[in-house]
């Protein structure tokens, strides 16, 4: 991963695109927000149902997730990390990262500033992507064992 150039005010030029991935992961993090939401306001009635609970009585990696950013969006962290405590974890630091990003391409668009972008290799994102992917396997079967 690297850090691209300096703070620049007033930039000039063509605007360097942001990755596809890095909306992708924006739209997760916004919907899931609303989905929480609606959940929320409607009492519980309104959620995904998760498959592989309905269908073996076990837990997936992401189930609770729903319930966790609910119980975030009423300020009950405890009943959050309950629910989901990976997805608690990982969530803000996969939103505080994709947040700078589209930040800093937002300014730099509007000619504001350029901020310094990260820069990851194909090589990276992909060990990091299998690397929290076991996480979640690993979270996955633990939490069906307790």
């Amino acid at each position: 991963m690297s850090i691209s150039q300096s703070v620049v005010l007033r930039p000039t030029g063509p605007v360097q695109p942001l990755d596809r991935r890095i909306w992708g992961l924006s739209a997760v993090g916004v919907g899931g927000f609303a989905l929480a939401g609606v959940y929320q306001v409607s009492g519980g009635r309104i959620g995904v149902p998760c498959i592989l609970h309905a269908t073996t009585g076990l837990d997936c990696p992401l189930c609770g997730s729903t319930r966790m950013a609910a119980a975030l969006l009423h300020g009950d962290l405890a009943q959050a990390w309950h629910f989901n405590a990976v997805v608690l974890v990982l969530g803000p630091l996969i939103g505080v990262a994709v947040g700078y990003q589209v930040l800093a391409w937002s300014l730099e668009s509007l000619r504001l500033v350029k901020l310094p972008r990260l820069r990851m290799s194909s090589r990276t994102a992909e060990r990091l992507l299998t690397a929290v992917i076991a996480l979640l396997v690993v979270f996955g079967v633990a939490r069906n064992l307790v």
